[in-house]
């Protein structure tokens, strides 16, 4: 069944800030000269032999996005990320994940990419294929993920809400679901699939970790397979404080539900991220260990926020791609 969502003047007014670069959570946190936003209608296509692949049939209607039947949409952030632009896609009303396979051996581990984006727009490379290029060199099978947005996040009575039906959410787990029912054609064991998110993207990747309960009907086979990833990586997550409590408060919000069964996780921030406080990653880290699920925190000096793994003068950005990999390693998965 199709579910529609009705768009309030808060959300049209939120997505055209979006459409016009007044308002992005990849706003360079350094106070760089944003450059000029070049945004052209026409669908993201990969690069680099990626297979793109829809997630749904095309005769399953789906909830839109809050910008309705906008055509899909590309461009480019407003700054650059380690000397070079990034770019995004939005508008996006039929999801796909993009394939790709390792160079020479292969691991038989999979890795689900969920890019960042503030729930606005979907960063497709900074957060999403030089996340591949990295993880094939590893050999390992990664998808990319293109989820449907933008989804305003409402405010209620001043304070932020969680929509009822997240479509990101809906589209990772369909992605996952179908990774592992796919799991022979793509050459990957499928005990072995874990997900990394970035921002908006480890909010949905935690999100997955914590349940297996979907806001969908099944469609068909792919949907009787699991959807909680076997491995998860956290980088500069969003949306789970509840800072309206106090400075050192480490509570999380009412949304976040943790299981005893969440995915073992590493989590990946800088100190001086200013979008995302440092509290965020410690609050869920926290909750995880008290749940009894194994967690490793890893927390650089600087970094801010959005760095991806394109190399910059913090070292984090060199250096976080390698602690993943060993962490991988320690936990049997490559």
């Amino acid at each position: 069944m199709a579910r529609y969502h009705s768009l309030t003047a808060a959300f049209v007014a939120a997505v055209m800030m979006t459409a016009t670069g007044q308002a992005s959570e990849r706003a360079d946190p350094r106070g760089a000269t944003p450059l000029p936003k070049d945004e052209r209608a026409g669908l993201w296509q990969p690069s680099d032999g990626g297979e793109q692949i829809p997630l749904w049939p095309a005769t399953i209607p789906l909830a839109k996005p809050d910008s309705g039947d906008r055509p899909e949409g590309t461009g480019n952030g407003t700054a650059l990320v380690g000397g070079r632009r990034w770019h995004w896609a939005s508008y996006v009303t039929r999801p796909t994940m993009t394939l790709y396979r390792p160079r020479g051996s292969n691991s038989g581990t999979a890795l689900l990419v969920l890019p960042g984006g503030g729930f606005e727009v979907v960063a497709m490379d900074l957060e999403g294929t030089e996340i591949c290029a990295w993880a094939v060199r590893q050999g390992m099978t990664c998808a990319v993920l293109k989820y449907r947005v933008p989804q305003v996040w409402p405010r209620v009575a001043g304070q932020q809400r969680r929509p009822d039906v997240l479509l990101g959410l809906e589209d990772a787990q369909r992605a996952m679901s179908i990774l592992r029912q796919r799991a022979a054609a793509y050459g990957i064991d499928p005990h072995r699939v874990g997900a990394v998110g970035f921002s908006a993207g480890a909010y949905i990747a935690a999100n997955m970790s914590n349940t297996e309960a979907r806001s969908y009907a099944p469609t068909d086979a792919a949907d009787g397979a699991s959807s909680r990833p076997d491995f998860a990586v956290i980088a500069y997550t969003a949306r789970m404080l509840d800072n309206g409590k106090g400075r050192n408060n480490l509570e999380l919000r009412p949304w976040v539900t943790i299981s005893p069964q969440a995915s073992p996780t590493l989590i990946l921030h800088a100190m001086d991220d200013p979008t995302d406080n440092i509290r965020q990653p410690l609050a869920y880290a926290l909750a995880l260990n008290d749940a009894g699920v194994p967690v490793d925190l890893r927390v650089y000096a600087k970094g801010g926020h959005a760095f991806g793994l394109r190399p910059t003068a913090a070292p984090v950005t060199t250096q976080w791609p390698g602690q993943v990999r060993q962490w991988l390693h320690d936990r049997g998965m490559l």
